[in-house]
């Protein structure tokens, strides 16, 4: 493992990228839960307290969408700011804005650094990323701005000029980085037979989640046959993930007075689509979901699990994971050794690895789920949606969040930091080093009874 030393008096304490990355984002997180808790933060003028201004900076920096508190109606313009600066930078990743600011000042990017965009990009290779994080912040802002633009023409019509614009660029910012956040106290509830603004924020969700390297190979290659397995995976599985998700929420809530029952066939159809859309970890809604049905409630709960895609805003698993699961169940059940699609092979170290990620991912949802059912002692369905989208850092909730106590709002807090820092890089951080003998011996292989 690369391992960094940070200058220090004795020279002894050495830190690698993921650990780096977890006391970044933790430090991004208590920064901005110091602002919140300022008196000028809030609309009252008292502080929120420290442990509700925790759980808003986590959700904001781990660009969950989690709320403790009415966004528009509690916090002041000072509070939004901070809110939307913290989604901004979680979105992008804190190394990301740092090295922004370091190429504004001229300096130059050290190898220290470049390991830990690594880490939090998840490249495989240290070649051309400087390059990469250029493009990120040109694309990310372009992208936001557009949206801001685009939302602006019903925004500012429902709500005058200076806060139709701050609405429009808020929600964009959220959009893209798939935070949730809304100034509007409801979500997109009013306007779920607005074809524009479902259009709109659901495409900076989309394009939020596909990742950054999925961009770059389809500008340069523009044809499907020369993209990379990674992005044809990526959008076969997220557009698969899209088609059923709709047709469900379609079929399922079609009737259903309290959501689609009451809407035209165009509210229906809208409704659906950004349903099935957004658990992929924007957190958005333009119905209810206390409203929901149960079989629609689980439904949610997988895609929010699987959330989007690597090297994205996104949250979840990623669909990537699941697509090497799928193909490696595939190959067993076919006598296949080897894991192939597209004419090309998978490595058997990605399955593990896949394999591992969705252990520990489902692992912390069940406890997380069982400790918040000791504590809240609400409906089991209710508790494992927030679980779970908290993990996925979705931002979705069956109006659970509010009512939770101090015991749950800090178990929430903290199962969203997993989730934005990803369950490999907080087990590698708190690993400890391999030893130097490993690789050196193998010891003799036995079968055991599978299945």
């Amino acid at each position: 493992m690369i391992t960094i030393s940070l200058p220090n008096k004795n020279n002894r304490l050495k830190l690698d990228p993921a650990q780096i990355l977890v006391l970044g984002f933790a430090g991004l997180i208590l920064i901005g839960a110091t602002l919140l808790n300022l008196p000028i933060a809030s609309q009252d003028g008292k502080s929120i307290g420290f442990i509700d201004a925790l759980f808003t900076s986590s959700s904001a920096v781990c660009v969950t969408g989690l709320i403790v508190v009415n966004t528009a109606a509690h916090w002041t313009i000072f509070g939004k700011i901070v809110i939307l600066t913290l989604i901004q930078i979680g979105g992008l990743g804190f190394m990301t804005m740092a090295t922004l600011v370091a190429l504004l000042l001229g300096k130059k990017i050290t190898l220290k650094e470049r390991l830990i965009i690594q880490e939090e990009m998840n490249q495989f290779n240290l070649s051309g990323l400087v390059k990469l994080i250029k493009y990120v912040i040109f694309s990310t802002f372009l992208i936001e701005g557009i949206g801001a633009v685009l939302l602006s023409t019903r925004f500012i019509p429902e709500y005058g000029i200076s806060k139709g614009i701050g609405f429009s660029i808020f929600h964009s910012i959220s959009a893209f980085c798939n935070a949730g956040f809304d100034l509007i106290g409801s979500s997109m509830e009013p306007f779920v037979n607005d074809t524009l603004i479902n259009i709109v924020i659901g495409l900076l969700v989309i394009v939020g989640g596909l990742g950054y390297t999925v961009y770059i190979d389809i500008t340069r290659n523009k044809r499907f046959k020369r993209f990379s397995l990674h992005t044809k995976l990526v959008l076969v599985i997220s557009g698969v993930l899209l088609l059923i998700g709709f047709l469900f929420v379609f079929v399922v809530e079609y009737n259903n007075p309290n959501t689609l029952g009451e809407l035209s066939i165009k509210g229906k159809v809208l409704a659906s689509w950004f349903q099935a859309l957004v658990p992929r970890t924007a957190g958005f809604n333009s119905v209810g979901m206390g409203e929901i049905k149960d079989a629609t409630a689980f439904l949610i709960i997988i895609l929010m699990f699987i959330g989007g895609s690597p090297s994205s805003t996104a949250g979840g698993i990623k669909t990537t994971t699941v697509g090497a699961i799928i193909l490696g169940m595939s190959s067993v059940i076919k006598g296949r050794e080897d894991v192939e699609i597209y004419r090309k092979r998978i490595p058997h170290n990605l399955i593990f690895r896949a394999l591992t990620v969705v252990g520990i991912g489902l692992l912390i949802v069940i406890l997380v789920t069982m400790a918040l059912s000791i504590t809240e002692g609400k409906a089991f369905i209710d508790v494992f949606f927030e679980a779970v989208s908290a993990f996925g850092t979705v931002g979705l909730s069956r109006g659970l969040t509010p009512e939770l106590t101090v015991v749950g709002r800090l178990i929430i807090t903290f199962t969203m930091f997993i989730g934005r820092v990803g369950p490999l890089t907080l087990a590698f951080a708190f690993a400890k080093k391999r030893s130097q003998k490993d690789g050196n011996y193998r010891y003799p292989e036995e079968r055991i009874l599978v299945g």
